[in-house]
């Protein structure tokens, strides 16, 4: 698609499909790889509740994660949150060129990303984001649902426990709406930056994924466009456990990579391989 200024905003539609969803997703990495994260929001108005979560992770760190299925949606037109031990902010400050993001919250901290999968309990850890997403690449469909993708310099401020870190680095934002099947669908998605300045973003719905037993990202190869056969090699892991209301469960593997080309190129970015459960237990 071939998205218009009006599409950063807010779409009124699905009201009455429990499936339908509409996200905002946000990462960034730092050039070395020894740091980074991700921020999603993503709205459900046929189950009257917003989706959260967060994750900060890096080299010497542990898995900093926070996780919220069941928030309130926003009461206005904008993208602004606040519950208890959370708060949350995505301003579009010039569509299709430059948001900023602020983020107040606690949530766990996990030496072994795994337990994200068995409950997300750690130690409570306070975890902030002041940072701006600027576009510097064309923009990418998003296949699954309908929406966009793009590349951007991210810049600003990461706060964790007593720790506050300022950041300068790559990253990118997607944005999709429309049934968003997590239950029922496999997928793998890559996006990165190379350090020739090529980046992208894309995604395979129901392909194969280098997943160890433990549900976390493993050395692996796949085929992403316009860079054709890359290595991925993740560094840090930041899963996510995602239950529907009828009990059915995905393990959503999230990871910072390495990534390198047969060329000779090198990068990073952030893949995530979706794993719906066979059973509502799983």
């Amino acid at each position: 698609m071939e998205p218009r200024p009006s599409d950063e905003g807010r779409h009124r539609l699905g009201i009455g499909e429990a499936a339908w969803e509409e996200s905002w997703d946000f990462d960034f990495h730092a050039i070395e790889g020894d740091l980074g994260g991700y921020l999603r929001l993503g709205l459900r108005p046929g189950q009257s509740v917003a989706w959260f979560w967060a994750a900060l992770v890096g080299d010497g760190r542990p898995l900093v994660t926070v996780v919220d299925l069941e928030l309130p949606l926003p009461r206005g037109p904008g993208l602004d949150l606040r519950a208890e031990g959370l708060w949350t902010s995505l301003t579009c400050e010039t569509p299709m060129e430059h948001w900023s993001v602020g983020l107040e919250a606690f949530g766990v901290a996990l030496d072994d990303p795994t337990e994200a999968y068995r409950g997300v309990r750690g130690d409570r850890t306070a975890l902030g984001l002041d940072l701006e997403w600027e576009t510097i690449g064309p923009v990418a469909d998003h296949p699954h649902p309908e929406g966009y993708h793009l590349p951007c310099l991210v810049h600003g401020e990461v706060l964790v426990g007593a720790e506050v870190v300022a950041f300068d680095g790559w990253g990118g934002r997607s944005h999709a709406w429309g049934a968003h099947r997590w239950w029922e669908q496999a997928w793998c998605t890559t996006s990165g930056r190379l350090d020739d300045g090529t980046t992208w973003h894309g995604d395979v719905v129901g392909g194969t994924a280098p997943l160890g037993a433990d549900g976390l990202a493993r050395r692996g190869r796949t085929v992403t466009p316009g860079t054709g056969e890359v290595v991925i090699d993740p560094l840090h892991h930041a899963p996510v456990h995602v239950v529907g209301p009828d009990g059915r469960t995905s393990r959503l593997a999230r990871s910072m990579c390495r990534y390198a080309t047969p060329d000779g190129r090198r990068g990073t970015g952030w893949a995530e391989w979706n794993q719906p459960s066979a059973s509502p237990s799983g």
